[in-house]
C-alpha cells in the first residue's frame, strides 16, 4: 500500500508535466487513462480468468445483484486524474497531494460508517475522528502559503473534491473485484468507465478552445496509465482486507512522503517549496498514525 501511495504522488508529477507541456489537461488526463485502458485490454485477451470475471460484472448488473452505479468508480478516478493534469505543474506535488489526502480521509471515514465499502460497516472510533479531524487541519496549514499566492482558489479545491472521490472509488472498486473474482476484471471496469468520460470532456474542450500542442517525444510521461493500473487493481484487492480508511491512510504515507521528495528533490519551474507546506505534510502523517493505529490502554 506504501509502494501504490509513492506511485500515485509520481504520477501526479507525470500527469502534471503531460499536461504542462500540452497546454491542456484534459487531453493529458485522457491520454494517461487510454493508456491504461490499452494495457488492460491487454491483460483481457490473454488471462481467460478476466474474461469470464468481466462478464459476472455484466450478469451481475444486469440481475440487480450490483448496482449500476458500482460499476462507475472509474469516474471518480478520472476527476483526480483531471486534477493532476490541470493543477499539479502549479501547485507542486506535495501542495496537491495533502489536499487530497483530506479528502480522501474523511470520504473513507464516512465510507467505512455506512458500509459502502466491500468489508462492510467498520466502527468509528475516537481515533479515527482525531486523525481525520488532524488531517483537515494539516491541509489548512499547507495550502495556507497559497491562499495569498498567484494559484487560484479553484486549484486548491480540486484535488480536495477529488480525494473525497477517491475513497468511494477504491470502495465501490472493492465490491466489483468480489463479484468479478478478478482484479484485472474490476480495474479495467474502472479504467472503460473513466476513458470514456475523459474523452468526452477533451472532445469538448478542444471544440471550445481548440488542439492541444504537439504530442512531447518523452516516454516517461506517458507512463502514468500504468501506475494508475497498478494502483487500482492492487486497491481493489485489498480494500476488503483492510477497510476504505486505512487502506485510504496507508497510500497516503507513500503518497506524501513520495510527493514531498519530488518537490524537494525536482521542483516544478516556478514552484518554491513553503515551510507550511512540508508542516502540513508531516502533520497529515501523524493523523495517518492517530487513526490507523489500534490504541488501547491499561486501566
Amino acid at each position: 500500500m506504501l509502494v501504490c501511495g509513492a506511485l500515485v504522488a509520481v504520477q501526479t508529477r507525470i500527469n502534471g508535466a503531460l499536461g504542462s507541456r500540452l497546454g491542456d489537461g484534459f487531453a493529458a488526463a485522457a491520454i494517461s487513462f487510454g493508456s491504461g485502458l490499452v494495457i488492460l485490454a491487454v491483460a483481457l485477451a490473454v488471462a481467460p480468468a478476466a474474461r469470464r470475471g468481466l462478464a459476472q460484472v455484466a450478469a451481475a448488473v444486469r440481475a440487480g445483484e450490483l448496482r449500476w452505479w458500482y460499476v462507475l468508480g472509474g469516474v471518480a478516478g478520472s476527476f483526480l486524474v483531471l486534477a493532476q493534469g490541470l493543477t499539479a505543474a502549479t501547485l507542486g506535488v506535495a501542495l496537491f497531494t495533502v489536499a487530497v489526502v483530506a479528502g480522501q480521509t474523511v470520504s473513507g471515514l464516512v465510507l467505512d460508517r455506512v458500509g459502502i465499502g466491500p468489508g462492510g460497516r467498520r466502527p468509528l472510533t475516537a481515533a479515527r475522528l482525531v486523525g481525520a479531524l488532524l488531517a483537515l487541519v494539516a491541509v489548512t496549514w499547507a495550502v495556507s502559503a497559497q491562499l495569498s499566492g498567484s494559484a487560484p482558489l479553484w486549484m486548491m479545491v480540486l484535488p480536495l473534491l477529488a480525494g473525497l472521490g477517491t475513497g468511494w472509488q477504491q470502495a465501490v472498486n472493492g465490491r466489483v473485484r468480489i463479484v468479478a473474482a478478478s482484479a484485472i476484471s474490476a480495474t479495467f471496469v474502472n479504467f472503460a468507465a473513466g476513458t470514456i468520460v475523459l474523452v468526452v470532456l477533451m472532445l469538448a474542450h478542444w471544440m471550445l478552445v481548440g488542439l492541444p500542442k504537439q504530442l512531447p517525444p518523452d516516454p516517461w510521461l506517458y507512463a502514468g496509465g500504468a501506475m494508475g493500473c497498478v494502483f487500482i487493481g492492487v486497491t481493489a484487492y485489498l480494500v476488503r482486507i483492510t477497510g476504505v480508511l486505512l487502506l485510504g491512510l496507508a497510500t497516503v504515507a507513500g503518497q506524501l512522503l513520495a510527493a514531498l521528495l519530488l518537490d524537494l528533490l525536482l521542483p516544478t519551474s516556478g514552484h518554491v517549496l513553503a515551510f507550511s507546506t512540508i508542516g502540513g505534510t508531516l502533520l497529515a502523517i501523524v493523523a495517518v498514525a492517530v487513526a490507523g493505529v489500534r490504541w488501547s490502554f491499561r486501566r
